[in-house]
């Protein structure tokens, strides 16, 4: 995908880049009825996570034109606000919050990919007292030891991905397991996860490096990973490092010797695989092939429409995570941070937003969104040129997440 470019101020009118018609507002609220509502988007356009960043993009931009369609935000039409977080520098992120709050004026901040930077950025909307929804930043603590009454997230936890592969995994491919892990607060608490949920299936870890982002020669760890004789690698990096790793550990043969998987796999990652490495054993956050499923075909034909490419969970990551902005919004008819978070404890999704079999609701006093998860396996070739992962088991939510005393969440409110 090439790279989007952006003005200094980096304003992107999602009705612009959708090519929607104009929509009045048709009754006003308060002094500010003349404005737009603005949702602020801070996330990866450039490096290693650029492809997942532009992916949430285009679900926040479908959403907005829908928003706008049904009548928009309290009746004032929804604008999007786009900034490049840069794939792993912190400080860019957290510039570029202040800057959408402070000068941008934002009611709601989205973001981001990488967990540090939405870790980074949700300190930020906790001093602001802005609603941030976090789309697709997976650390646990967003939603654990450090979450904030204002602080949401779409995509899954690290352990909620952890507890929903492992079954399938020790059952199919061993108890052996070797990892290879991103250097960053995601792939630090999704390999705890998955150990923990390792020893709890009877596994054992038999080794596993720490790799910098941006790797692109995982030649070493590879070596050392068949050195080891695990019955599994485990990969958990992400975006290119993802490519990079599978591709090589299939050059050097070691699909044919050990068990290559992981959690969180990406369709993303697949498209830039070679057919020969689309293998493993993985779990989906959102999945567009689900015959069956209300509205997921809908939504499938928006998105190609748009992009000539089916949806990603990145793309569903988005479209969730701005309408999410509406629907606390409208249903607490305030633009008040505190009266929208209150209505969103234990808000479940509609079915034409969550596209899923069970729905999803977000969890009251965690803020997690607790959805359905999709363990597969990769495939070369499916019943369509998209279909790259095989759907065995849909795992419920609830199953997955916990206990909320086990998120390790203490929720505080303002007085």
């Amino acid at each position: 995908m090439n790279d989007i470019k952006f003005s200094r101020r980096s304003l992107v009118k999602a009705a612009a880049l959708a090519g929607v018609a104009q929509v009045a507002s048709p009754f006003v609220l308060t002094a500010r009825a003349a404005d737009n509502v603005k949702i602020g988007l801070d996330n990866p356009l450039t490096g290693t996570y650029a492809a997942v960043g532009k992916n949430e993009l285009i679900g926040c931009q479908l959403a907005i034109e829908q928003i706008n369609a049904k009548g928009g935000i309290l009746g004032r039409k929804a604008e999007l606000l786009v900034e490049d977080s840069t794939s792993g520098d912190a400080g860019t992120a957290v510039q570029k919050a202040r800057k959408l709050i402070d000068r941008d004026k934002i009611d709601f901040l989205l973001g981001n990919v990488n967990s540090a930077l939405a870790l980074a950025m949700a300190g930020v909307a906790a001093e602001k007292g802005v609603l941030h929804i976090v789309p697709g930043g997976h650390t646990d603590a967003i939603t654990g030891a450090t979450c904030h009454w204002n602080v949401f997230r779409v995509c899954n936890t690290t352990q909620m991905e952890a507890n929903a592969v492992t079954p399938s995994l020790i059952k199919n491919a061993g108890k052996k397991w070797y990892y290879i892990t991103p250097d960053y607060a995601f792939g630090h608490t999704l390999q705890a996860g998955l150990e923990k949920a390792c020893a709890k299936n009877g596994g054992t870890k038999v080794g596993g490096d720490l790799t910098p982002l941006g790797t692109t020669d995982f030649s070493s760890y590879l070596i050392k990973a068949q050195a080891a004789n695990p019955d599994v690698i485990i990969f958990l990096t992400q975006g290119d490092d993802m490519v990079n790793a599978l591709k090589q550990a299939v050059q050097f043969g070691l699909d044919k010797k050990v068990h290559l998987a992981g959690a969180q796999q990406e369709l993303e990652a697949l498209e830039g695989l070679p057919p020969e490495a689309r293998i493993g054993t993985w779990v989906f956050e959102w999945y567009w092939n689900q015959p069956g499923v209300p509205h997921v075909a809908e939504f499938v034909a928006e998105i190609k429409k748009k992009t000539g490419r089916v949806p990603t969970a990145r793309t569903w990551f988005g479209f969730a995570s701005t309408w999410t902005c509406a629907l606390a919004a409208n249903g607490a008819k305030s633009l008040k941070a505190v009266d929208m978070a209150k209505h969103l404890q234990d808000f479940h999704l509609p079915p034409e937003i969550a596209l899923m079999p069970d729905g999803a609701f977000y969890r009251k006093g965690q803020n997690q969104l607790i959805p359905n998860l999709y363990v597969g396996h990769a495939q070369a070739k499916g019943s369509a040129p998209d279909d790259l992962f095989k759907v065995t088991d849909v795992v419920k939510g609830p199953d997955a997440a916990g206990t909320l005393e086990e998120s390790g969440c203490k929720m505080t409110w303002p007085a």
